[in-house]
């Protein structure tokens, strides 16, 4: 057995390494392909980005014609620099650079000298192509936006730098990638495939023809068509009701979890981030760091969420069995926790139990509700874990997982951080009790406000918020479709909306705020707010929290409204959730008077408290510079329009419908 073994063996591998050199050599000939680089030249043939559609089928993104100039380094020659720069608009210094960079990625291959020319510009180079050896157009698509609106849903797209390039072997120098929004979230879906050519090349760089014709080839496949969940409309309005307050509105319908309308503000136009000057703005943007356009506040902005957080103390009160819906608690306008510490409250004092301390947004309720969830059990602290454990079955203290790339967790505190915080020292409900009314360690986003008040709308459960409605030909992350429960018992939550019903009544925190023919249910909410300013701690205006649902037996919205530095919940926030709410269920506006003060209503003042005069010179300076930039490409566009029309194919970009 021995004697034979050895022998088999390098047979058998000898067998299998022939098998190997005759697939490759005879079978097999993309190493060929490969050998064959300096003779054959790679065209590459970019798909439309797939359409962008709100819920109602309105289309928001469309495409449009771009045109790139790619230079082969190595192949130029007798280069007129002068007459180049000034058809293409660019100083010698730019071309210099721009050449250094194209050789140092390749002398022998294309690279993006230019990107993005529209279509005169497209018009006037092609015109002179001819005298530019080493220079030829690729051409492209780039977005073409319909709405003015939804910067922060949309994204952008822009080149891949190197990280991506060696990260990714499908992305290329010069091909573009989507950024932020739903172009990153669905890059994949909306890019498409590209198509590939093998141009194979004679010794003196002709073209003569496909390679092996065409066998390497491949078709570009258009990027899919996606539907979003938001109500285009509701946006827009969104948007227009937030000009020169800062702060997010985020409204879900609470039976899907799907998202009708995410707003920041300040905002920005996302045409503005399309074309040869998207460099140029997407930095101007970047740097104002005092207004901050790029941050996306209903996502990434971590709030104390103030009294509407009283609405979940309640809850967890209830289900621990240490409060009834006829408890009562006595209010002397302010609740004493502590020797020369007082909590004072706005509602009009005495006997009160749970259905008034909500509508009254009473501070002495909740937090007597607070101190005995905690003191319930001998161990704080695994009391406070407990009364964790709940608010997280809401969705809070952790990324939500919905289909936007980015996000914050919030925070939910744990028994972890007072043991650490108060070593050595026994604490209790009292220590901790300014988490009762949302004004402790508790941070919130705005959707997370929310999800939550969706999640009282259900009466106990949400689905994940999400962005994407449909997906042509493809179905939709399922995740999307799993229902969350709470650890609150259904039973609990009627108690609850009776309450946040009559916020809305005569003797409510939201009186007068409402309209007729919806049943809305809501809540008020005044967050105290802290800033260092020139080194020291600085008091500033509140911020304006409202959060409702409606109707109230049948919800089909759930809205979330934060005003930064807005007074208090009813005076901003408050009228803006109404009005979001109107909008959406009635298609039109009744409270005119509402939307008169908050189209025409402004905290810039507010905000100008909050930064030296030379930051607020220098985001004044920004915003020149943007609408200028804004202004010198319409310029440039004008120009060319003025001039003899060349003879070119016309392209165009057809509105498809969903």
């Amino acid at each position: 057995m021995r004697k034979v073994l050895l022998p088999s063996l390098v047979i058998i591998a000898g067998s299998l390494l022939l098998i190997r050199i005759f697939f490759l050599q005879i079978i097999d000939d993309s190493f060929k392909l490969k050998s064959e680089n300096n003779a054959i030249k790679i065209k590459y043939d970019y798909p439309e980005r797939g359409y962008v559609y709100d819920r109602n089928g309105k289309l928001l993104i469309a495409n449009q014609p771009s045109y790139d100039i790619m230079v082969v380094p190595r192949e130029v020659k007798n280069l007129d620099t002068l007459e180049f720069c000034q058809l293409l608009d660019i100083d010698k210094a730019f071309f210099l650079k721009k050449m250094e960079k194209a050789r140092v990625y390749s002398p022998m291959l294309p690279s993006v000298f230019l990107p993005q020319l529209n279509k005169l510009e497209y018009a006037a180079f092609q015109e002179k192509i001819r005298k530019f050896n080493g220079f030829y157009i690729q051409k492209r698509s780039i977005r073409d936006y319909q709405v003015s609106y939804g910067a922060n849903v949309f994204g952008f797209i822009a080149q891949v730098n190197e990280a991506i390039v060696a990260k990714n072997p499908y992305y290329k120098p010069g091909d573009l990638i989507g950024k932020q929004g739903i172009e990153q979230s669905y890059e994949e879906i909306l890019r498409g495939q590209k198509g590939v050519k093998h141009i194979l090349r004679d010794k003196f760089n002709r073209e003569i023809g496909s390679y092996k014709d065409g066998k390497y080839d491949t078709i570009a496949q258009q990027g899919k068509d996606i539907t979003l969940t938001i109500d285009g409309d509701l946006q827009q309005y969104g948007e227009e009701l937030m000009v020169n307050k800062w702060g997010g509105i985020v409204a879900i319908e609470p039976k899907t979890g799907e998202i009708l309308a995410l707003v920041t503000s300040p905002n920005y136009d996302p045409a503005l981030l399309v074309g040869r000057q998207r460099s140029k703005n997407y930095s101007l943007l970047y740097r104002d760091s005092i207004a901050k356009p790029l941050y996306d506040r209903g996502l990434l902005a971590q709030y104390t969420p103030g009294s509407p957080f009283k609405i979940l103390t309640g809850l967890v009160a209830l289900q621990e069995g240490v409060i009834s819906d006829s408890t009562r608690f006595v209010c002397n306008h302010g609740f004493s926790y502590a020797r020369g510490r007082f909590m004072r409250c706005h509602c009009s004092g005495g006997s009160i139990q749970l259905h008034r301390a909500i509508y009254e947004s009473c501070n002495t309720f909740f937090s007597s509700s607070y101190i005995k969830i905690i003191n319930k059990y001998n161990d704080h602290g695994y009391a406070v874990d407990l009364w964790a454990k709940h608010l997280k079955s809401f969705g809070l203290g952790d990324f939500m997982g919905y289909d936007l790339p980015i996000g914050v967790r919030g925070n939910i505190p744990t028994s972890k951080i007072y043991n650490r915080t108060y070593a050595g020292w026994k604490w209790d409900g009292k220590t901790i009790v300014s988490n009762a009314i949302g004004q402790g360690e508790v941070l919130m986003s705005p959707i997370q406000l929310a999800n939550f008040m969706a999640t009282i709308a259900n009466r106990g459960y949400y689905y994940t918020p999400h962005i994407i409605k449909k997906i042509k030909n493809q179905p939709i992350d399922p995740k999307y479709r799993q229902k969350h429960t709470t650890t609150i018992d259904r039973k609990y939550f009627d108690p609850i909306i009776e309450g946040m019903h009559a916020v809305y009544g005569p003797a409510g925190t939201a009186s007068g705020l409402g309209v007729e023919g919806i049943e809305i249910c809501g809540k008020t909410g005044t967050a105290e707010n802290f800033m260092v300013i020139n080194g020291k701690r600085t008091k500033l205006q509140d911020h304006s929290i409202f959060v409702a649902f409606a109707p109230k037996d049948n919800p089909k919205i759930a809205i979330a409204v934060f005003v930064e530095n807005g007074y208090w919940g009813k005076r901003w926030a408050g009228p803006i959730a109404t009005l979001m709410i109107e909008r959406y269920l009635k298609g039109k506006i009744t409270r005119t008077d509402f939307e008169k003060r908050m189209l025409q209503g402004s905290l810039q003042d507010q905000y100008n408290k909050r930064y030296p005069q030379k930051h607020q010179d220098s985001l004044g300076i920004l915003n020149a510079r943007v609408k200028d930039s804004i202004a010198r490409e319409k310029g440039k566009i004008d120009s060319l329009a003025t001039k003899k029309p060349v003879e070119v194919k016309k392209d165009t970009v057809k509105k498809k419908t969903p």
